[in-house]
């Protein structure tokens, strides 16, 4: 089995990293044709076990090739058709799941029966779609509960995301969770048809909304509540994300969940409790024991709390592996069968595979099966030595065996934390010391207790679980103030890691075996890693920010960034989910400068998320003093004509505004945005921000000898009111970077002005289009796109342009 389980992952991850998908043909002669080989390898080299390992290898990689890329025709078959983008389509469909409730409205999971267009033709969509509902002036908003049927009025998009190294792929998201077109609901011609309660997943959905609005109004106004309801139906999406930001620097983040370890912790109570009242046979004259062995009934309980547990978590993937284990578990106990671990896992490992394909993608899966792994392989051996032990084993041989399971996963998961985060915390251990009895202890038996018992009960239970969670919390805030708490590096290459992998195996190898301190070594490469940086000239990464601007600029030793793009909502925005993530990616802590073109949210929005992540050593914008971004900035300079600073070999110049801007705070935002010059030799980019005809007019008149580029960022967008002919020919650029958002509600760039630039022979670069665009600036200019140096075959744009 553990080549077959190999196999089937190695060809699970190779297929998720393709550009292209084999046809269903291939897929399926795939398929056949590994099934024949296992049967093979099965019957005829029984006896040959090397050479059947090595065909099962061979052959699981078939299997997982061609199931994984079934799955995906069967995914990617539903499609939105691109002619009914942003148009009014009314659908007849049932809420499914837990509707996401937000500040100004709700999103959820919609799955459409029926769908047409205003004038009543018949039209094909996807059947699984993610919708937003949001309220209107008045401020109200229907209930949404799993199983009702409504009419609706909604305007839907085909799936498309941000194409940034670091970030989060929300195409692959959507595409796991079956959703092929997102949208929101017109607050119009709605109606309510009735309900569905005859499904189990409706019941489930129902209870999951039922036990989070209770432990909401149990605790109304309490900042953990979130975490409260995380830990009981493993919703997460109401934890803070300054909480986040603790559990994740101290190494907890995994218990804020319903995490295998409180699964196993409900399945064993139950177990212990069902095993004493069948052996006792319910304290009854009854002989229940000899209908059916206790050990076989408790294991059986166990596993139905555990499944009921799960069903709560939604069916994550830890959640998944735990119970597949459990199941393997009672099975071999009802049939009267012994298993290796190692076997429970690698059933739980196929099973997850051939079930949710996508699951490699994530952080998740790795972590869930590596941690296992890392405890088998650490303590190989040594249960052995307790077991032949002559005495009991005593509560410091327990401690012993606990430290030192949580030592090998902490020194295992090292290489992973560093791929998936470009971090590990180095307080961890003690953290999870402290924090893995409470949570699992105190706070989650408080949790679900308080969440089925009646009120008054409820609420004293809810609210103790709620006091114990801020005095952890509180702890762990003091913890990760400390500067040590976190060892951070770029995310490592593929050398580095496959280094420090050798070293883990290492270090964790049983004892006995030599010189295992000197694995420690093999992790020097990627522990102590700096970021990469120009040897001369600079880079210049544009990103794909959605509608507004975010440019990173580096030379050999210094960075500076220009702009920090849009707010999303009151909780994210371009620097929390874009440029912070790409930052640690890179192993970057530490900007130079900061520039911040106008006031627009396009552009301003993600600044104080930056300034919080990063340290940065001043801020130069022509933002009013006012501005209530200055009350908490770093050191501040207006920025204006004139202004010039060279950083190795760089030179930058303010060509716009003119130094007296300050002085009339009637003039419009855009009309004063920093326009910045850099120049490397005779290479030249400019950044323009949001100016327009006038301003380009001013500019050719007062600098048009410092106008002439080879990369342009596009003024305002590719608005109709920039973009001039005159100043587009005192700037002649070879390249201009349209830096919009997909489908934006400005319709940037306008179709006149991407033709105006094409005539000019100008190549045009959309971030919507092409993902994140790197440039590279030293004797010769060179660029290249994310989508196109990281294409997958989910990806909603194509690769159109390459250098």
């Amino acid at each position: 089995m553990r080549a077959l389980a190999l196999g089937l992952l190695a060809g699970v991850l190779w297929l998720q990293s393709r550009p292209e998908l084999p046809s269903i043909f291939i897929s399926f002669a795939g398929i056949f044709t590994s099934i024949g080989l296992i049967i093979g390898a099965l019957i005829f080299l029984r006896s040959r076990t090397q050479y059947q390992a090595i065909v099962l290898l061979v052959a699981g990689c078939g299997v997982g090739i061609g199931w994984s890329a079934l799955c995906a025709h069967e995914r990617l078959n539903e499609n939105l058709s691109a002619e009914y983008e942003g148009r009014d389509i009314r659908v007849i469909g049932m809420v499914e799941g837990l509707p996401d409730l937000g500040p100004a409205g709700e999103r959820f999971r919609f799955r459409v029966e029926y769908a047409s267009l205003p004038t009543g033709e018949k039209i094909t969509v996807p059947t699984q779609v993610s919708l937003g509902w949001y309220a209107d002036r008045s401020g109200e908003l229907p209930v949404l509960i799993s199983g009702q049927r409504w009419q609706l009025t909604v305007r839907l998009k085909r799936p498309h995301g941000h194409a940034n190294p670091g970030g989060l792929d929300v195409e692959v998201w959507l595409l796991n969770e079956g959703l092929r077109a997102t949208g929101y609901v017109q607050n119009k011609d709605y109606q309510l048809l009735g309900e569905q309660t005859s499904h189990p997943k409706i019941w489930i959905d129902r209870a999951r909304a039922a036990l989070r609005e209770k432990i909401l109004s149990a605790l109304p106004d309490d900042p953990y509540a979130g975490v409260i309801v995380a830990l009981v139906i493993g919703d997460q999406r109401a934890v803070n994300q300054n909480d986040w930001e603790i559990f994740n620097r101290t190494g907890v983040g995994h218990l804020i969940s319903i995490s295998g370890l409180h699964i196993t912790m409900i399945a064993g109570l139950f177990a212990l409790l069902s095993h004493s009242l069948w052996r006792h046979s319910f304290f009854t004259r009854a002989q229940f024991p000899l209908l059916c062995p206790a050990h076989k009934v408790a294991a059986l309980a166990g596993l139905s709390a555990a499944f009921i547990y799960v069903a709560l978590a939604g069916f994550g993937i830890p959640a998944q592996r735990t119970l597949l284990m459990i199941a393997v578990v009672t099975l071999s106990l009802w049939l009267n069968k012994i298993v290796a671990v190692s076997q429970v896992v690698l059933a739980a490992l196929l099973v997850v595979l051939l079930s949710d394909p996508w699951s490699v993608v994530w952080p998740g899966f790795w972590l869930s099966f590596v941690a296992i792994a890392c405890i088998l392989y650490a303590c190989a051996g040594r249960a052995e030595e307790v077991q032949q032990a002559a005495e009991p084993a005593s509560w410091k041989t327990h401690l012993q065996s606990a430290g030192r399971t949580q030592w090998a996963v902490t020194l295992g998961l090292l290489p992973l934390s560093f791929a998936w985060f470009a971090q590990t915390s180095l307080i961890s251990p003690l953290a999870n010391a402290l924090a893995i009895p409470l949570v699992s202890f105190v706070i989650t038996p408080l949790s679900l207790l308080g969440s089925v018992l009646p009120s008054p009960l409820s609420v004293g239970l809810l609210s103790a679980a709620h006091t114990v969670t801020a005095w952890l919390t509180s702890g762990l805030a003091w913890l990760s103030s400390a500067s040590f708490a976190v060892w951070a590096a770029p995310q490592p290459s593929w050398s580095e890691f496959a280094l420090a992998i050798a070293g883990t195996v290492w270090v964790l190898a049983p004892r006995g075996w030599p010189l295992r301190w000197v694995g420690v070594l093999l992790w020097a490469p990627m522990v102590l890693a700096k970021a990469t940086a120009p040897e001369q000239g600079f880079w210049i990464t544009a990103f794909d920010i959605g509608q507004g601007n975010a440019l990173l600029i580096e030379t050999p030793n210094h960075r500076l960034i220009y702009d920090t793009g849009p707010a999303f909502s009151t909780e994210s925005d371009g620097g929390s989910r874009v440029l912070l993530p790409y930052l640690r990616m890179r192993g970057i802590h530490h900007l130079d400068g900061l520039v911040i073109s106008h006031s627009d949210t396009d552009h301003s929005g993600g600044a104080r998320s930056l300034w919080e992540g990063v340290a940065v050593d001043w801020l130069s914008s022509s933002l009013l003093p006012d501005h209530p971004l200055l009350s908490n900035a770093p050191r501040h300079y207006p920025c204006h004509a004139g202004q010039h600073w060279v950083w190795d070999g760089v030179e930058f110049d303010m060509l716009h505004p003119q130094a007296d801007h300050l002085q009339y705070t009637a003039l419009p935002p855009n009309s004063r945005s920093c326009t910045l010059r850099i120049r490397f030799h005779d290479r030249t980019v400019l950044l323009t921000g949001d100016i327009e005809a006038p301003q380009e007019r001013a500019l050719v008149e007062r600098a048009r000898q410092k106008l002439k580029a080879d990369v342009l960022l596009v003024p305002h967008h590719g608005s109709g009111t920039s973009s001039t002919d005159a100043f587009l020919g005192a700037v002649n650029p070879s390249v201009a970077l349209f830096q919009v958002g997909y489908r934006n509600r400005y319709r940037h760039p306008k179709q006149e002005v991407v033709q105006r630039y094409s005539d000019r022979g100008i190549l045009g670069l959309r971030t919507d289009q092409t993902g994140a665009v790197r440039v590279v600036v030293d004797e010769t200019i060179r660029w290249t796109t994310y989508r196109c140096e990281h294409q997958r075959y989910w990806s909603s744009e194509p690769c159109l342009v390459k250098q």
